[in-house]
């Protein structure tokens, strides 16, 4: 019998301790609700391009005899990349050279004749009219030999090379790429929204995917006059100074949207959502009071409330889950909105 009465003490005791517990009020963090200075920055998708990008690609067909592709490497403008074979063209060029030399002193001695009427103006100008017919010729020549011939048309770095020595190439073929990286560029797009906000030298701010940590300012260079009429965007484009992009990367530009204002920011953490809207839990009279509210802007940590608070209320933003309708609280620190940026 004092066994059982024992028990029976016993699990009485730890009912009575779990009911105290479970009406004991959760303990919660707050911060003051107050307003403070918010931009509204607009983000938009770039990439990163080079201040001049060309593929090297020969104007003539014919086999690749020389080249000079050091992968990576800069290379000054007008450096000879490679030369197709001119054999023919040279001696087509070689023929008529010794044809218009023969032909300029046939006409010197013509010109003298001329001039004690030993034959007529007529012989004398048809000798003109063929050395001036092989000079275009020559000039044709010497032209064509220049097209076998290609050359880096400003100083960059080269790409990977694409062709062999030996191998036939078209005017289609792509022999390397040669790209200007010491003035980068990012080419962005923004609804149109925005357009007011978008202006020829005013400063950006770019995140460059690969390096998030690094922040970087562009200043625009120009923009795009027409809105595409896919997706009713704009484009422009802004110039990179020594940055450490890779040409070809995605990025994220932020624009400032203007309107800077005065709201009230709350820890992201702090809303309860729900299907339609969201709502913070507010403590008014040591009491749990749910406000349904409605959102702005929103950072990675904070977002903005432009309806249902006030500034001076006190927001919950530990100890939600715990939290009941109308229920009691314990508050335990205020903290403040710096710790969560």
């Amino acid at each position: 019998m004092g066994i059982c009465a024992l028990a029976a003490l016993t699990a009485c005791h730890d009912q009575t301790t779990a009911k105290t517990a479970a009406a004991a009020p959760p303990i919660v963090d707050v911060i003051i609700a107050k307003t403070q200075a918010v931009s509204n920055p607009v983000e938009a998708s770039g990439t990163v391009v080079a201040n001049q990008s060309v593929a090297l690609q020969p104007e003539t067909s014919g086999r690749l005899i020389y080249l000079n592709v050091p992968e990576g490497k800069l290379v000054g403008q007008g450096t000879i990349i490679a030369r197709i074979n001119d054999s023919d063209l040279v001696a087509q060029q070689n023929k008529t050279k010794l044809s218009l030399d023969l032909a300029i002193q046939t006409r010197n001695r013509l010109e003298k004749l001329l001039a004690i009427n030993g034959i007529n103006q007529t012989a004398f100008d048809t000798m003109t009219n063929q050395v001036n017919g092989l000079q275009s010729d020559l000039d044709y020549y010497r032209a064509m030999i220049e097209k076998t011939i290609v050359r880096a048309p400003f100083t960059g770095v080269l790409g990977l090379r694409q062709v062999s020595l030996g191998a036939y190439l078209s005017p289609s073929s792509v022999i390397a790429t040669l790209q200007q990286t010491d003035s980068l560029r990012i080419d962005f797009t923004i609804p149109d929204q925005y357009s007011s906000v978008l202006h020829k030298g005013s400063v950006v701010t770019v995140v460059v995917d690969g390096l998030t940590s690094l922040r970087e300012k562009a200043v625009i260079l120009a923009i795009e006059p027409q809105v595409n009429v896919n997706t009713r965007n704009l484009t422009a484009r802004a110039l990179l100074v020594h940055s450490k992009a890779n040409i070809g990367a995605f990025a994220k530009v932020y624009v400032e949207g203007g309107g800077d204002r005065q709201a009230i920011m709350v820890p992201t953490s702090a809303l309860i959502p729900d299907d339609r809207a969201s709502d913070v839990v507010t403590v008014k009279n040591g009491r749990s009071v749910y406000i349904p509210v409605t959102t702005g802007i929103r950072s990675s940590n904070l977002v903005e409330i432009t309806h249902g608070l006030n500034p001076g209320d006190t927001i919950v933003v530990s100890g939600i889950l715990f939290t009941r309708v109308d229920g009691p609280v314990n508050v335990r620190t205020i903290s403040s909105l710096d710790a969560f940026k």
